[in-house]
C-alpha cells in the first residue's frame, strides 16, 4: 500500500520562495501519477501541479502557471514542488496525492486520486 509524506514548506514573504517534497513508500513510484492540491481555509481543495509516471507530462492550475515547478526523481521516490513568486493568495495547506496511472493526461479532480498525504502549511505574508 502506497504511503506519501510530504515535507518543507513553511512561512515566506510576498516574492519568496519555497519548495515541498513529496516520499512515496510501500508501491512502485515509477507507476504513479503524482499531483500536488491544496486547500486554503474555507475552500475547496483545488488542483495546483501534476506530473506523469515517467516525468515527461506535467500540467498546472491558472492560478500557478509559470511560479510552480513540478519534478521527480524515481530513483528517490520523490516528487517535487517548487514554489516561486510565492503570493498572499497562496496560502493554504498542499497535499501530494497519487494515482496508479501510466499515461500521459492530467487528472484534475480529487477523486481520481487514491492515496493522499497529510499536508503542509505554507503561509505567504504580503
Amino acid at each position: 500500500q502506497v504511503q506519501l509524506v510530504e515535507s518543507g514548506g513553511g512561512e515566506v514573504q510576498t516574492g519568496g520562495s519555497l519548495r515541498l517534497t513529496c516520499v512515496a513508500s510501500g508501491g512502485t513510484f515509477s507507476g504513479l501519477f503524482i499531483g500536488w492540491f491544496r486547500q486554503a481555509p474555507g475552500k475547496e481543495r483545488e488542483f495546483v501541479a501534476g506530473i506523469s509516471s515517467s516525468g515527461s507530462d506535467n500540467g498546472y492550475g491558472d492560478s500557478v502557471r509559470g511560479r510552480f515547478t513540478i519534478s521527480r526523481d524515481n530513483a528517490k521516490s520523490t516528487a517535487y514542488l517548487q514554489m516561486d513568486n510565492l503570493k498572499p493568495e497562496d496560502t493554504a495547506v498542499y497535499h501530494c496525492a497519487s494515482k496508479k496511472y501510466k499515461g500521459g493526461m492530467i487528472p484534475l479532480t480529487v477523486g481520481t486520486y487514491e492515496t493522499w498525504g497529510q499536508g503542509r502549511q505554507v503561509s505567504v505574508s504580503s
